[in-house]
């Protein structure tokens, strides 16, 4: 079977479970690192005749990172798309086994990486009330944007103990002036290292008398591989 990710989470989770499957990734599939395979542009902007010249059996994408467009021509090429959507962590692990039965997986059994996370997130225990933290979470600069309402990355926060103030937001990726984030009442802002890389020099500054979390990108918002490690990661950055 001959396989092409648009979608850097599911680059990771197919190259690990079936090594040799993928035959093309994105520009911005960086795990595994020593991944050898054509690279077809960007997840908003795949070279659609460069995926087809592949020739895959099926590529795997998601209805947030990827556009309709894109898909929709890959379709009229005869290619197999399969589409993703994930809004929380009991969804992003059955998608999960979804795109590994698509790809002849599930025949070798559960990959042990899919149990270990499965087991990391279910050790983690419930928060009360009185520990909740409120935070920001920005995901660009110029202009400020940050995580809204239903999604991934804020229901991973929410199950360590961190609400998120814009979670009840009408958008899921709001523009928010930057007055307005300092006075929604925060605690702590979470300033992950992608898409936007945010950094101790650049992004803390915005918001002085929040105490700011650097957090890793990849464990706030793939759902792969990474999730097994995520929790651990996360909480130490949180503290």
């Amino acid at each position: 079977m001959r396989v092409v990710s648009l979608v850097p989470s599911l680059t990771e989770a197919v190259a690990v479970s079936a090594p040799g499957l993928l035959v093309g990734a994105t520009d911005w599939c960086t795990h595994p690192a020593d991944l050898s395979v054509a690279r077809i542009g960007g997840t908003k902007n795949p070279d659609v005749a460069a995926v087809a010249a592949l020739g895959p059996d099926l590529v795997v994408a998601n209805e947030e990172e990827n556009r309709a467009a894109d898909l929709a021509a890959l379709r009229e090429r005869g290619i197999e798309v399969l589409v993703t959507e994930v809004r929380d962590l009991p969804q992003a692990l059955r998608e999960l086994e979804r795109v590994l039965r698509a790809c002849g997986v599930a025949g070798g059994g559960r990959p042990r990486w899919l149990d270990a996370a499965d087991e990391a997130w279910a050790a983690v225990e419930p928060v009360g009330p009185r520990a909740v933290r409120r935070a920001l979470v920005p995901i660009w600069r110029r202009p400020w944007m940050v995580l809204g309402r239903d999604t991934f990355a804020g229901a991973l926060l929410s199950r360590l103990g961190v609400e998120n103030v814009y979670g009840a937001h009408p958008d899921r990726y709001p523009r928010i002036g930057l007055d307005a984030l300092n006075a929604a009442g925060a605690d702590l802002v979470v300033l992950p290292d992608e898409p936007y890389r945010f950094t101790a020099d650049d992004g803390p500054e915005a918001f002085p008398g929040l105490r700011a979390a650097l957090v890793s990108g990849r464990h706030l918002t793939w759902y792969g591989p990474s999730l097994a490690e995520a929790p651990g990661v996360l909480r130490a950055a949180l503290r």
